[in-house]
């Protein structure tokens, strides 16, 4: 049996598992929810990247046109029924490069603040070379705070083997010094193949030379749909470079904000995802609601044939149980390194540890977690092993999904086991 499946009816006591199915409703039960995000995906690049399996296509300037007038409809159809306008902590863009629709995204903040008072900032999603001061300027003057740049690597072996080409990156210290940013992440790839411990810690002394705050370090994985040059390195190889990673950010005094996120201290955190609820709006976008996860449809064609028609382009839906909603949540809350036992008491009625204690317990005999107050902190090796079920979760769950949903824009059910 799949290491997914024995967590899964382990921690929902259930045999049940996560059923998608082809139901969607002409609005969404959102307005008392507390702690809600946004996010906003844009489809569209000027290269399909091999390793990248986000929703995404070659850019059309007229269909990035028809997108956009989809796009504000479905925040009309949305917001609509709110009574007052809604607080949010955040909204983000991602993609996509974002970067191509940048005279665009004005308007569509305009539109998300019809609806909704953003309290903690906007972020973009940009690559090295939409990093110009003439690109800073405008997204500071639409309110932008926040921006995470796809970097993946400055070494030029590194980006061969992700079939990136190299970009010049000689003038990137200079602009950001000019326009200033609450938050400046880059991205990087570990255990790419070709990269050394020593290429690795280059990359990471480069993003901060150059201007960032934090990075964020994702693993280099290998979808079944995408067309890498090269296969990934094996588990032990990802834990030393993980490992090496949390060492090294330790040596130059970063703080670790999440299992692969390290900071500078003291600096506002960019995190698109460690949220109790969000609305996704756009292609692929999901939401995650009181007792529902849902989940637009990957076609772009599909996406503005539904919103025509006046309704929401949710292609499957889940029904969570109660603990299948508190598993999702534990999840993403370890993924931030810190379990906040008054937070989920909040979200859901009940004690943490009425529900997982033993899992707790465990969790602490083993060295994974710490308890501090009303707090569950993952410790460095409780980072690892979640790092390890996250790939496990990623290759059983979220490559299957997203394979079918690319291929089919409105699946009639997807079961995940």
């Amino acid at each position: 049996m799949k290491l997914t499946s024995i967590l899964r009816i382990w921690l929902t006591r259930s045999f049940k598992s996560f059923e998608f199915k082809d139901v969607y409703s002409k609005s969404l039960d959102y307005e008392n929810l507390e702690t809600l995000g946004l996010y906003v995906h844009i489809p569209f690049c000027e290269t399909i990247c091999s390793f990248c399996p986000y929703c995404k296509e070659v850019y059309d300037k007229d269909k990035s046109k028809v997108y956009k007038a989809a796009l504000l409809r479905e925040i009309d159809l949305v917001g609509k029924n709110l009574t007052n306008k809604k607080r949010v902590t955040s909204l983000y863009f991602g993609g996509g490069t974002p970067a191509l629709m940048i005279e665009d995204l004005g308007d569509i903040i305009k539109k998300i603040s019809e609806y909704f008072i953003i309290e903690d900032g906007i972020g973009v999603e940009l690559r090295l070379k939409d990093v110009t001061i003439d690109n800073l300027e405008k997204l500071k003057s639409i309110g932008v705070n926040m921006i995470s740049i796809g970097v993946q690597s400055f070494n030029e072996a590194c980006l061969d083997a992700l079939g990136r080409e190299k970009t010049d990156y000689s003038n990137i210290q200079s602009i950001l010094n000019k326009v200033f940013f609450d938050s400046v992440d880059m991205d990087l790839i570990f255990a790419i193949p070709n990269q050394t411990k020593e290429s690795l810690k280059e990359d990471i002394d480069r993003a901060f030379s150059y201007g960032a705050t934090q990075i964020s370090t994702y693993p280099f994985i290998d979808f079944t749909f995408a067309n890498n040059k090269y296969k990934p390195l094996d588990e032990c190889y990802k834990k030393d470079m993980l490992n090496f990673i949390g060492e090294y950010s330790r040596k130059i005094n970063l703080e670790r904000t999440s299992v692969w996120t390290f900071a500078k201290k003291n600096s506002k955190k960019y995190s698109s995802i460690t949220r109790d609820n969000f609305l996704g709006f756009g292609t692929s976008a999901t939401t995650l609601l009181k007792n529902q996860f849902k989940i637009n449809s990957f076609s772009i064609d599909g996406y503005v044939d539904r919103i025509h028609r006046g309704e929401l382009p949710t292609s499957l839906t889940l029904d969570f149980t109660l603990r299948q909603r508190m598993v999702y949540y534990l999840f993403w809350a370890s993924y931030s390194m810190k379990i906040d036992k008054n937070g989920f008491y909040n979200l859901f009625g009940y004690s943490i540890k009425k529900y997982f204690g033993f899992p707790i317990y465990l969790g602490k005999i083993f060295g994974l977690l710490e308890e501090e107050g009303d707090v569950l902190n993952l410790t460095d090796k409780g980072a690892y092993y979640y790092h390890y079920i996250e790939q496990a979760y990623t290759t059983a769950y979220i490559d299957k999904m997203w394979n079918i949903s690319r291929k089919i824009p409105f699946p009639k059910k997807i079961v995940l086991k």
